[in-house]
C-alpha cells in the first residue's frame, strides 16, 4: 500500500488483536498487527522498535515503560511510538469498537505524520 503524503501506517504490539488491523485496513489505513505474523512475535522489544523504523511505521503500544526507554536511547526511531491504556480501552470484546474508532481517529488527524515521537491515544475522535 502506498500512503498519501501526510499518512502514517501502524503497526500494533503483541497486545492487540489481529482483527483490530483488518478492519482498519478494510477502512483504508495502512495497519498490521505483531500478532499476526510469526516473525515480528519473535523479536525483542528493541528489533521490534527498530523494525518499526525501518518500515517507517508508528508502533502502537501499552508499553510504555519499556518502549518509552528504547525510543530515547534510539537514534533510528521511525515515526514514533503511540501509547494506550488497558484503562482507556480496556481488552474486552465490547471495548474493540471504541479502540478501533480512536485509532481511525487519530490516522485521519490532518497532523498525524506531524505528531510528537510519543503520542497519546484518547478516546476523543476529533482534532486535538
Amino acid at each position: 500500500m502506498i500512503l498519501a503524503p501526510g499518512r502514517i501506517a501502524l503497526l500494533l504490539d503483541e497486545m492487540f488483536s489481529p482483527g483490530i488491523a483488518e478492519e482498519l485496513r478494510r477502512r483504508g489505513h495502512d495497519v498490521i498487527a505483531v500478532a499476526a505474523d510469526p516473525q515480528l512475535r519473535a523479536m525483542a522489544d528493541p528489533d521490534l522498535l527498530a523494525w518499526v523504523a525501518n518500515q517507517e511505521r508508528r508502533l502502537v503500544t501499552e508499553n510504555v515503560k519499556d518502549f518509552r526507554r528504547l525510543l530515547h536511547a534510539s537514534e533510528a526511531a521511525g515515526p514514533g511510538l503511540l501509547f494506550t491504556s488497558s484503562r482507556t480501552f480496556p481488552r474486552s470484546r465490547q471495548a474493540v469498537g471504541a479502540l478501533i474508532s480512536a485509532l481511525e481517529g487519530w490516522l485521519t488527524r490532518p497532523d498525524a505524520a506531524a505528531r510528537p515521537p510519543e503520542d497519546w491515544l484518547t478516546q476523543s475522535l476529533g482534532p486535538n
